[in-house]
């Protein structure tokens, strides 16, 4: 293997995984929310937002729907 490269020979390419990336946003959650994730977080070793994330990622998957029910 060579000592260095030249990479300004390279030609470069689109990221196939660019619609894999995240996006940054600021969100609103109830503290107690926030709370039982970082519980979780704890527990398992995985950051809290990485939970959150994954959790709504699985809503995605499965297409779980939203079901409220207000206080009469």
């Amino acid at each position: 293997m060579r000592k260095e490269y030249d990479l300004r020979k390279m030609k470069s390419r689109p990221n196939p995984y660019v619609k894999r990336l995240k996006r940054q946003l600021t969100i609103r959650m109830g503290v107690d929310i926030i709370d039982y994730f970082k519980s979780m977080a704890s527990q398992t070793g995985i950051p809290y937002q990485n939970l959150i994330n994954l959790y709504l990622r699985e809503c995605v998957m499965s297409q779980r729907k939203l079901q409220m029910k207000w206080a009469s």
